[in-house]
């Protein structure tokens, strides 16, 4: 195998990873979406702003370790994190909440596309500045190279 098909291999190997885990946190961010919105009287945004950051805390976490496979610091990365949900955040939420409140479309499919965004702009913002310079550098990846 040449070292661009090696490459490509390794690259679509993380985007799967990195796509369940992303199932993953969408599960933990439905449930708690739905426990939320059915539990309370909470606006849209009240119940998906908190879903959403559990859900994150748990992608972050397991894409941090088994995806990109990084050995940077957890404070260094989780600040660029904060820096993209910063934006998400707010233009998630007051896009979502218009969906819900104002033109009454289903929360669910409303979070389901804010997830689906997410999802795209969360992956190609962590594979090319939270942990671009560092992939591959955690005690994971360096037991897979000596295992070549």
């Amino acid at each position: 195998m040449s070292k661009e098909n090696a490459k490509l291999k390794k690259e679509i190997l993380r985007g799967i990873k990195f796509g369940l885990f992303s199932v993953s946190a969408g599960i933990v961010e439905i449930v708690a979406f739905s426990l939320l919105n059915e539990l309370t009287g909470w606006p849209y945004w009240g119940c998906y702003v908190p879903a959403l950051v559990l859900s994150v805390l748990w992608n972050f976490t397991l894409n941090r370790r088994y995806t990109f496979r990084s050995a940077n610091q957890v404070s260094v990365a989780m600040v660029k994190v904060l820096a993209f949900y910063l934006a998400f955040v707010p233009a998630s939420t007051i896009f979502g909440n218009y969906l819900a409140d104002t033109l009454h479309w289903n929360e669910y499919a409303v979070t389901l596309i804010n997830m689906i965004g997410n999802f795209v702009l969360e992956f190609l913002y962590d594979r090319f500045f939270v942990f671009g310079k560092t992939i591959d550098t955690n005690h994971l990846a360096k037991r897979a190279k000596r295992k070549i």
